[in-house]
């Protein structure tokens, strides 16, 4: 192997890292030709002690969902038996083997993890993936996912492929570069049939650019003459093109019925030479033909249908007239078997039609259907938007288009969705019902890309025109509609909440209300008549959430919005049910990138109940599952942390990147709680001028959820700035929530804040309520800052004793949570008491990282590495490694140990 050297020894390190233990990934890419597949070989011949499984991306395949993974991990699917029932379940309905709901494509992809990882467990395992730019969308995802999750795994996962591309980037890689001009040299010699003047060689190597194959191809075709004159050699076109080229010019050396026999192997990605020659035989090609192509050195037919080099196969099939191609494409249709194999006969009859045909439309139509089934939804968008092409009725063309934008929605593919519904809606002029989901599906491609200001006019428009044809899908969208527009908040780009809530309200009621139709009702009033005439029905709505046993689909995807409103209604016992549950719903479901968007609430609220230990677990959740998605974390989370920790620089970062994807966005609700959690930061630092001026926009925009926690900041600000007046007025719009909500964290908000702006007697009476009641919830942060207050008030009254005790309980929690700013403003307030504040302790558990935490604490409570492993989205060996780590820095051996230790 000419001047590899160093890509040699990066392979070596992998493999030698393997033998150790330790997993490791490598990604090498580079031009076609440049060698790839050779050092791909070079280590699976240095690893023949080691288990090999390999596959290739096949450019015709590409259609085909989890083709290339399901043929990496055929050896060890006897393995199966050993994974999660979730992972078990989702991995055999990808794979085809049994029928069930779609799976997440994040599970999926933790199910060949855990398969990989329990067959390294019995030898240490090599996955070889070849033309990696050629893999099925859903095979790609699932590999990068396995590659990212590699840490303590006896896995080396090594691809070859042209370019990195957004799916493999960030994994370790190797440019693969053309060879340096003296191996170059060295290479075109050993292959060169005749001597060549000097000047030809430095041509030669330089117009094929160091391209190995390029090199290697160069005398194939060319008489001693031609070489040693110059002529016929390569021109200053692309290698590739140059390479692809040259084998264009050999096939027409050859006879027709080899040509023909090519052909139909470029069509075919299976492989199978039955299947290749049951097509020939329909084709009249006769077996001779063989002879022909193997001797030329371009295709093997045994054991395998493999061409010399994937250039090979495009040169074929590109130099084709598109009948020929047409001919293949039929007989290899009519070759594959409809029982076995239904998706690849639909798509080879697909590329066999010249015309719009109803049948193969349907059958494409069938395909997208297994397709979905199978969670290979950017599969199914292929098939669909085929199956379009081929409609020739243009309402059926309209609803399949329908069908494949929804789809490629749901597979994000935006852009191609907004495509195929320009088709839809121009094929539904004369159908309302067509024209009404149209549109439907045009808002929530809005609402995808843009969460805020756009979708809510758009989803209001789409609602209306359903409200006639469908009324149970319009009441859906208006609470759709209601979602966007809380979002957007401040920035919502018309269609606003009392508009949509009238257009509601307006609207057929249902005979037997269902907890969505119930917050919808509750919503529209809250807009419309105010907070206390909707309090009754949101309680309600609430209720009947937390009631059902067994929500309907429609009800369990609104889980999430009503968790949200049971914070709005100061109802932390709901928030805990509610969230809990759809928390337990996702990692239940394996649904990954529901579940990073539900943790980032989780966060944000477990930090502002001061359960901080429990947040920053739970932001390691998060971090494993944005990480497994390949999409960036919700920030609320983490901007929550930051600012009940008083780390004010950390804050000041991730509030300048918050406020600008708000904006960026048109999710105003973003810019809201960023204020909100601003005027605590500031408070707790005793800035309250820099306080007051973060939460004014709440004076204004008062009714936008976390606004009304703004104003609570802002009171406290207002009174320590001689702003009373300020202060009452945002007391009264907080009242107006608190009375009607009437837990005790809303009348232990109130009295607290009431004592702000109470004197003598009074304020006493309203700080001890305010004790008393919020002592019953799970607010406990707003709990330590009313003691913290109560204390600062008794000092000014000059009761040192009764401050100091007030002070101390403040000052406890605070330091004990790991809430700075607050901690430090008890701590001076308690030392002007004369009492000296006591440092925290230093416990041993803090020298565990989150991920470490989190796994000692689900170890503690009896679960087994497996179900860990499920749980954070990582393999068991993995588990295994962090569990070692944590037993040695908590200084114990056992399972039982730690659960004492922790406890």
């Amino acid at each position: 192997m000419f001047g590899r050297e160093r890509e040699r020894e990066m392979l070596d390190r992998v493999l030698d890292g393997l033998r150790a233990g330790r997993g490791g990934v490598l990604v090498m890419h580079g031009e076609a030709g440049v060698g790839k597949t050779a050092l791909l070989e070079y280590a699976v011949e240095a690893a023949r002690e080691l288990r090999i499984a390999r596959t290739v991306g096949v450019e015709a395949e590409m259609e085909l969902p989890f083709a290339a993974v399901q043929q990496l991990c055929s050896p060890f699917l006897y393995l199966r038996e050993r994974l999660p029932r979730p992972q078990h379940d989702a991995l055999e309905v990808a794979f085809g083997l049994r029928t069930g709901p779609a799976p997440d494509r994040f599970l999926v992809g933790l199910a060949v993890l855990g398969l990989l990882a329990e067959a390294a467990e019995e030898q240490a395992l090599v996955c070889a993936v070849d033309d990696a730019q050629w893999l099925d969308s859903a095979s790609a995802r699932t590999l990068a996912f396995v590659a990212r999750r590699l840490v303590a795994e006896k896995i080396a996962l090594v691809f070859a492929t042209r370019e990195l591309g957004a799916t493999l980037s960030g994994l370790p890689e190797l440019h693969v570069a053309a060879l340096e001009r003296t191996h170059a040299r060295a290479l075109l010699d050993s292959v060169m049939p005749v001597r060549l003047d000097e000047r030809v060689l430095e041509r030669i190597v330089v117009e094929t650019r160091g391209n190995p194959l390029a090199l290697l191809e160069l005398p194939r075709g060319l008489s001693p003459t031609q070489l040693a004159g110059g002529f016929g050699l390569p021109t200053t076109a692309p290698v590739s093109a140059g390479i692809e080229d040259r084998y264009t010019r050999r096939l027409a050396k050859l006879p027709p019925a080899a040509r023909r026999l090519l052909l139909v192997a470029a069509a075919d990605p299976v492989g199978d030479p039955a299947l290749v020659w049951r097509a020939a035989e329909r084709l009249g090609i006769p077996e001779s033909a063989a002879d022909a192509v193997e001797s030329a050195e371009m295709l093997s037919l045994s054991p395998r249908v493999a061409f010399r080099h994937p250039l090979v196969r495009s040169a074929v099939y590109r130099s084709a007239e598109p009948n020929a191609r047409r001919e293949v494409h039929r007989a290899l249709a009519e070759a594959t078997d409809r029982e076995i194999d239904p998706d690849r006969r639909a798509w080879h009859r697909a590329q066999a039609a010249g015309k719009p045909d109803e049948e193969v439309a349907a059958e494409l139509e069938r395909s997208a259907a297994r397709a979905q089934a199978r969670g290979g939804l950017a599969a199914a968008g292929a098939f669909l938007e085929r199956a379009v092409a081929l409609s020739p009725e243009p309402r059926r063309r309209a609803r399949r288009a329908l069908v494949a934008a929804e789809t490629k929605l749901q597979a994000g593919a935006l852009d191609d969705a907004l495509e195929l519904l320009r088709t839809a809606e121009s094929g539904a002029a004369v159908d309302d019902v067509l024209a009404a989901h149209a549109h439907l599906l045009r808002a929530q491609v809005a609402f995808a890309a843009r969460r805020g200001s756009d979708a809510a006019p758009l989803l209001l428009a789409a609602a209306r025109e359903l409200q006639e044809v469908d009324p149970s899908l319009a009441r859906a969208t208006y609470l759709d509609a209601l979602s966007a527009a809380t979002f957007a908040g401040r920035l919502i780009g018309g269609g606003d909440l009392v508009e949509i809530s009238e257009a509601a309200l307006a609207g057929p009621r249902p005979e037997k209300p269902q907890p969505s139709d119930l917050l919808l009702q509750g919503l529209a009033v809250q807009a419309t008549e105010g907070y206390a005439a909707a309090a009754p029905l949101l309680k309600e709505a609430l209720d009947a959430f937390q009631r059902e046993s067994d929500l309907s689909p429609n009800d369990a995807r609104w889980l999430w919005f009503a968790s949200l409103i049971s914070l709005f209604m100061w109802d932390d016992d709901a928030w805990m049910v509610l969230s809990t549950r759809q928390l337990e719903l996702a990692r239940r479901t394996g649904a990954l990138s529901a579940l990073a968007f539900l943790l980032g609430s989780a966060i944000a609220v477990y930090a502002f109940f001061g359960e901080l230990r429990t947040a920053a677990i739970l932001a390691e959740e998060q971090s494993a599952a944005t990480e497994a998605i390949g999409v960036a974390a919700d920030p609320s989370g983490a901007l929550s942390l930051a600012a009940l920790r008083g780390r004010e620089a950390e804050f000041s970062e991730l509030i300048r990147t918050t406020i600008g994807d708000a904006e960026a966005r048109g999710e105003g609700i973003a810019l809201t709680n960023a204020e909100f959690l601003s005027g605590g930061l500031n408070n707790g630092l005793g800035r309250y001028e820099a306080a007051l001026a973060a939460v004014l926009p709440a004076e204004r925009f008062y009714s936008e959820g976390p606004a009304i926690w703004a104003l609570t900041e802002l009171i406290e600000a207002a009174v320590r700035l001689g702003q009373p007046e300020r202060a009452r007025r945002a007391f009264e719009r907080i009242q107006e929530t608190t009375r009607a909500a009437g837990t005790d964290w809303a009348l232990g908000i109130e009295a607290r804040l009431g004592a702000l702006l109470s004197d003598g007697d009074d304020a006493e009476a309203l700080y001890l309520e305010a004790i008393s009641r919020l002592g019953r919830t799970r607010i406990r942060v707003q709990l330590a800052r009313t003691h913290l207050l109560y204390g600062e008030w008794l000092r000014r009254q000059r009761r040192r004793l009764d401050a100091r005790e007030q002070l101390r309980t403040a000052h406890e929690f605070f330091r004990d949570a790991g809430m700075e700013a607050f901690a430090e403003r008890a701590r001076l307030e308690l030392e002007a008491t004369g009492e000296r504040a006591r440092k925290r302790t230093v416990n041993t558990l803090d020298q565990l990282t989150p991920q470490e935490t989190q796994i000692a604490r689900l170890a503690g409570q009896g679960e087994t590495n497996r179900a860990i492993a499920a749980h954070l989205f990582i393999s068991a060996s993995t588990v295994e490694y962090h569990l070692r780590k944590a037993f040695r820095k908590l200084g114990v051996k056992s399972r039982t140990q730690l659960a004492e230790r922790l406890s």
